[in-house]
């Protein structure tokens, strides 16, 4: 168990209501955020945990629209073939120490926004073998990094669909691989009490901000949210990047 700080549990409750804030206005974002910034702190393991139980928790009050809007049958698709491709992503993260997760972390979480912020639009179908690539993908980097998110949001943003199915296809999914994601770490006994209770501590204030934010949400503002969330996950990606503890 590491040895938590007053400052330390300061801050992860401070990122985690940013987190949730962000989420509940643009419908992605809690982990682009929260494992950077809380790998700041957390070792990676319960950067995972506490994000995985804290954002099963957060978004459900988002998922009657959610289902009212989004794609369920891609979300299924999408969380079959993560969930197969989980255990090769949970595989190598066993292989990082804490500077490696962080720079893994760091360069996903860039990488996303600048794809992002391209403004690059795909004109493809989304047939189920693109559907399946991109769960697989989700699924791998959601073990080695916890950031299962990107793959999705940026097919999902890309695609030509309306904004309303795009945020509710991916709060769904979002919601259902936190599921998949619990399950299998409580499958392989890595969840330890410290920091279920850390995450389910972290979960009120996440809930909190997650209300807030959604209450902020005007589609006819969707641009100006994104750019928000793209200022915030930039901001967070650079303060991962291990140069700054060199020296």
């Amino acid at each position: 168990m590491p040895d938590l700080t007053a400052g330390d549990l300061i801050w992860v409750a401070s990122v985690a209501v940013l987190a949730g804030l962000v989420r509940g206005f643009s419908g992605f974002g809690t982990a682009l955020i929260y494992v950077p910034l809380a790998s700041l702190s957390l070792p990676p393991l319960w950067v995972l945990v506490t994000l995985t139980v804290m954002d099963v928790i957060g978004p459900l009050p988002n998922v009657p629209r959610a289902l009212r809007d989004g794609k369920l049958r891609d979300v299924v698709l999408l969380g079959v073939v993560a969930a197969l491709a989980l255990l090769p992503g949970l595989w190598a993260l066993g292989r990082l120490d804490d500077t490696g997760f962080r720079w893994v972390v760091a360069a996903l979480c860039l990488a996303t926004v600048a794809l992002m912020a391209s403004g690059w639009r795909w004109t493809g179908r989304m047939s189920p073998p693109v559907i399946l690539g991109v769960g697989a993908t989700s699924g791998f980097l959601g073990g080695l990094s916890g950031l299962a998110g990107p793959p999705v949001i940026l097919t999902y943003m890309a695609a030509p669909l309306p904004a309303a199915v795009i945020r509710g296809t991916i709060l769904l999914y979002l919601v259902l691989w936190d599921v998949i994601f619990g399950t299998v770490l409580f499958a392989r006994g890595w969840l330890e009490w410290p920091m279920l209770a850390l995450g389910a501590g972290l979960a009120v204030p996440y809930l909190a901000a997650n209300m807030v934010g959604a209450r902020l949400f005007d589609p006819t503002r969707e641009r100006s949210y994104r750019l928000v969330a793209y200022a915030i996950i930039t901001g967070a990606g650079l303060m991962a990047l291990p140069i700054w503890s060199l020296g």
